[in-house]
């Protein structure tokens, strides 16, 4: 079976930089709510040790007996982990601290990159009809997110409007390229986003600048700008979205959810009046 071949209707995206703090995590639980207030029907799998994605998304330290830790090392159905999130229309496969040891134990396994790909697979899982599987992925180059980019059919990148920001970004577009050559030849750059950006501060300006220089059409229109109630949301374990829905930060984040619709439809029909909203 090619790579995502189990999944019909989904549109999965790992949401992936090795550098940490560079909005990552808050990119996909707000583009996840984006979608869900659009209508579709969306997954996120948190890959990341820290669990941020799940907190973030109302799923609790004490609702998370089973983990994506399970689903690859003890083989757990993906179907039996998913967690209703605080949004209507989003369940979250949540992860903890279990996960940290992950890429030690994944070494032992022959198909320690197909693993979660395998998971998506599964026709269980398949019947559930998601329409968007987003997979935050931990601030490293590591077996859990060599997992994430071979089950997903792109990358979505957020880029911190800062100094260093293209350092390191070589790195992962070679990691993109190497997958696309041994696990996933269909493995696509989703686009970057750039990410908190203030529009007062000149080198911020330049950053989105140069990053529009380097990597042109992958560069979305939408910026995300820095805003406090981006900042706070996650502390009520809420998406911007909800908690403060006419906010900057969760209007920005609804075009770029447009932005992403947009650029690949997804195979519903009725679904693609989205794009209209807003």
């Amino acid at each position: 079976m090619s790579p995502n071949e189990g999944l019909k209707t989904a549109r999965i995206i790992a949401v992936a930089n090795q550098k940490g703090g560079v909005g990552k995590t808050t990119t996909t639980i707000n583009v996840a709510a984006a979608f869900a207030e659009f209508g579709y029907r969306t997954l996120v799998i948190d890959m990341d040790p820290q669990g941020n994605a799940s907190t973030g998304l109302g799923v609790g330290a004490e609702m998370r007996a089973k983990t994506s830790y399970d689903l690859l090392l003890e083989k757990a159905h993906l179907v039996d982990l998913l967690q209703q999130s605080s949004v209507p229309n989003i369940l979250v496969c949540p992860a903890n601290a279990d996960l940290s040891s992950a890429d030690i134990e994944l070494v032992a396994s022959e198909k320690r990159s197909f693993l979660l790909r395998d998971a998506i697979n599964d026709p269980k899982f398949s019947a559930l009809g998601f329409d968007f599987v987003l997979i935050d992925c931990p601030p490293s180059l590591s077996l859990l997110t060599v997992n994430a980019l071979v089950a997903a059919h792109s990358v979505l990148v957020p880029l911190q409007s800062e100094f260093f920001a293209l350092e390191g970004l070589s790195q992962l577009m070679l990691t993109v390229r190497d997958i696309r050559k041994k696990a996933n030849p269909g493995l696509r750059i989703e686009g970057i986003a750039v990410t908190m950006t203030d529009s007062r501060n000149r080198l911020s300006q330049q950053v989105e600048a140069d990053a529009r220089e380097n990597l042109g059409e992958l560069v979305f229109s939408t910026t995300i700008p820095r805003n406090v109630r981006v900042s706070e949301a996650p502390s009520f374990a809420l998406p911007v979205l909800q908690y403060e829905p006419t906010s900057k930060g969760a209007e920005a984040y609804r075009k770029l959810a447009l932005e992403i619709i947009a650029r690949k439809p997804v195979g519903r029909a009725t679904k693609r009046e989205a794009v209209e909203h807003g």
